[in-house]
């Protein structure tokens, strides 16, 4: 588990509620936590091993790619001088120094996720919808960024409930990006369940993680994964950079703070068939449901 993981995020109930909201305090955007130590040296060791697992990019994108890295270069010191340190051509975070040097650099996104504990991806508008072209992805969430790479959303989203092309919310989803504005952050939250508190997920989500009759020890076994999305358009290149940031606690800390075992209950009773199904809880969903129910009621 992370030093100050998912339960010690501020508003953590907002990962059960659904849609996008403008980033309450834009100057707070990719705000460093005690995370960022922990994701970066986790993020170097797997771009070391695993570099065609975590990075790809088109070759037409390292314009829209340099965009972000001078984005970030830019924010990250005047908004968090605590934490980056801005030289000519290096930032430093702690004993850290990353060079950013966008015009000689053949992959600038892979060096501006060295900057963050974030993952990013670059989405592009094609006659198709929006795909996904570039990306520094170390911390999948079932998913393997080659399934995903220079794809459209509407095939990115297939496998999620009620977003496949031509429905309406894929719909309102492309809209959305069209309609965003440079400038404008918006954000939105996601949470799953997985059997351990691992960053680096790409295998295929389990049918059943949990059981019908699923124990205590079982239930207490599980993790909770949430992820802060943000998205904002980038003005030169008008694509858009979607920053993914993962935490993951023991699902038995929830009862540690109010109302957050109640919230993620309701939320699983909401869940439809095809819904619990995409989570991988439709045998231990009840289950789990009262486990959390019980839990809330005894610290009320």
């Amino acid at each position: 588990m992370h030093a100050g993981g998912t339960f010690a995020r501020p508003g953590y109930a907002e990962a059960f509620a659904i849609g996008l909201k403008p980033l309450d305090d834009p100057a707070r955007w990719l705000a460093p936590d005690d995370r960022l130590t922990a994701n970066l040296a986790e993020k170097d060791a797997l771009i070391a091993s695993r570099p065609a697992d975590v990075f790809a990019a088109r070759a037409d994108t390292v314009d829209a790619q340099a965009e972000a890295l001078a984005l970030l270069a830019g924010h990250l010191p005047a908004a968090f001088p605590q934490t980056y340190r801005r030289t000519a051509h290096t930032i430093g975070i702690g004993e850290r120094s990353v060079p950013v040097a966008p015009d000689a650099d053949p992959a600038p996104l892979l060096t501006a996720s060295r900057l963050v504990a974030d993952d990013l991806v670059l989405m592009r508008k094609h006659d198709d919808g929006w795909r996904l072209v570039a990306a520094s992805l170390c911390f999948p969430s079932y998913w393997r960024l080659a399934e995903k790479f220079d794809r459209p959303l509407a095939s990115i989203h297939a496998p999620v409930p009620g977003f496949s092309a031509g429905t309406r919310k894929a719909v309102l989803i492309e809209r959305m990006f069209d309609n965003l504005r440079p400038g404008v952050i918006v954000a939105r939250s996601n949470w799953s369940l997985h059997d351990n508190g691992g960053l680096f997920r790409p295998q295929p989500h389990p049918h059943d993680l949990l059981p019908a009759e699923a124990s205590i020890d079982d239930l207490a076994a599980m993790f909770l994964r949430c992820e802060d999305q943000t998205l904002c358009k980038l003005p030169e290149s008008g694509d858009i950079l979607f920053t993914i940031r993962v935490a993951t606690d023991p699902l038995a800390g929830i009862f540690d703070h109010a109302g957050l075992a109640a919230s993620l209950a309701t939320r699983l009773r909401a869940l439809d068939r095809p819904g619990q199904d995409y989570k991988g809880i439709r045998a231990g969903r009840d289950a789990l449901a009262d486990w959390l129910e019980r839990g809330a009621a005894r610290n009320h």
